[in-house]
């Protein structure tokens, strides 16, 4: 099977875009993006289920010896407005080698997919933290004689001002999620743009609240030449996750994330707009079909 240069979302809408490309892009008018892959890791099954039973999950997502679900970290690299926006920067490298066991985290790492692209750190205008859970924003900093320094140094990074405040002084329930290195040191260096619910980062791409993972987590939304692309962050992590209760256990407000997945799926299929999985290690995209029962499937997209 050949792989185009590029995949032009005028394709018809019952389409799957490819998890393995490492050199495709999507356009959408005068907007690009990539989908670069910050490496895979692992969490218990369970809590990525939530009351959903073990024998119906497990078909979908087969757990390891250690119960744990093989999860991607899904990020775009968007080129609009004249500007380079990173959504997402993955885990890091920060880890030491108790919490890369724990978390069975294994490579390839950001940076190297951005340089595959001809593009430094320095090359980078916008950081996007859809929130600060380690997994999504661990590669903000990089390690310089022994501190966490911003890995992206000409870059703004941008949250939501509520998830910083709440990412400083997180609860019991949540507090291992939070690393301070991974979003201090901007802090420390000025780099910080703190958003409200909605921010236009450029022509085309915005940045939506999105409550019940977190109380402020931003979706992201990308729109040019008519077609649209909308990113779920944590709201549904994976195409597993489409079922209306299929809600993680991390969540801190699951029926906010009930209520926000009956909002935004429903409008990502109708729309025909494109659906983007920051966790799916094998469907990062796919167009949405809706059955019968009113739950929603993804349909794959076929690269010939």
């Amino acid at each position: 099977m050949s792989r185009p240069s590029a995949l032009e979302l005028s394709r018809p809408a019952c389409t799957l875009f490819h998890a393995g490309l490492s050199t495709d892009f999507m356009k959408l008018g005068d907007l690009e993006f990539h989908i670069l892959v910050d490496g895979y890791f692992g969490l218990d099954g369970g809590a990525m289920f939530g009351v959903i039973p073990k024998p119906m999950w497990e078909k979908k997502a087969p757990p390891d010896s250690r119960n744990r679900v093989r999860l991607a970290m899904n990020c775009l690299l968007i080129r609009a407005g004249g500007k380079r926006i990173l959504v997402e920067t993955g885990a890091g490298t920060k880890f030491n080698e108790k919490l890369r066991d724990i978390y069975a985290l294994e490579g390839p790492h950001l940076v190297g997919r951005l340089r595959d692209r001809g593009l430094q750190p320095e090359d980078i205008d916008i950081v996007v933290d859809t929130h600060l859970h380690f997994d999504h924003c661990g590669g903000n900093t990089q390690m310089e004689k022994g501190r966490a320094v911003p890995a992206f140094p000409n870059a703004r990074y941008i949250v939501h001002r509520g998830e910083l405040e709440h990412a400083k002084n997180p609860t019991e329930r949540d507090r291992a999620s939070y690393f301070p290195d991974n979003f201090l040191p901007m802090e420390t260096a000025g780099q910080w743009q703190l958003g409200g619910d909605e921010v236009d980062l450029a022509p085309g791409v915005r940045l939506i609240c999105v409550s019940g993972h977190i109380a402020h987590m931003y979706c992201v939304k990308l729109e040019g030449g008519g077609r649209t692309a909308f990113f779920f962050a944590d709201l549904v992590p994976t195409t597993a996750h489409l079922g209306f209760p299929w809600i993680m256990g991390y969540d801190l407000y699951p029926m906010q994330t009930l209520e926000n997945k009956r909002k935004w799926i429903p409008a990502v299929g109708r729309g025909a707009w494109l659906a983007l999985f920051g966790h799916d290690p094998n469907m990062p995209a796919a167009y949405l079909r809706e059955r019968a029962d009113g739950q929603w499937e993804p349909e794959p997209v076929r690269v010939d």
